[in-house]
């Protein structure tokens, strides 16, 4: 199978380390990983890939204006089947109710079951 083919991981974490991490290891759960620094990014990210996009990972705070927590009620109505997760050291942010709030830090593994459970 091509790479056109593979289901999107949208990673949106202004942390460069945090946004690598997250990406390898959306990248072993066979998923195409496209990775941005803000919301701004991410939401052209999603006009551009569509459908294709099976998780989103952000966290709260980002580069740019918008947060995390906006991006997750953009993306619930542009990709209402996409599983959103959205992260943070601080306190829970008010979500859509389709989004996952996971407090860090995170483990690698509950990432990996969020990647696995958008895959099905």
């Amino acid at each position: 199978m091509g790479q056109a083919y593979k289901p999107v991981a949208l990673v949106v974490e202004d942390d460069e380390s945090q946004r690598e991490l997250v990406s390898v290891l959306l990248e072993e759960s066979e998923m195409r990983v496209v990775a941005c620094a803000s919301a701004e990014a991410a939401v052209l990210a999603i006009e551009h890939l569509g459908e294709s996009i099976v998780m989103i990972f952000s966290d709260v705070k980002l580069k740019g204006k918008m947060s995390g927590a906006e991006l997750a009620m953009i993306a619930s109505r542009k990709l209402p089947n996409a599983t959103m997760v959205v992260t943070s050291g601080g306190k829970m942010p008010t979500l859509p109710p389709n989004a996952v709030f996971m407090a860090k830090p995170w483990r690698p593994l509950e990432v990996l079951i969020m990647a696995e459970r958008s895959l099905h």
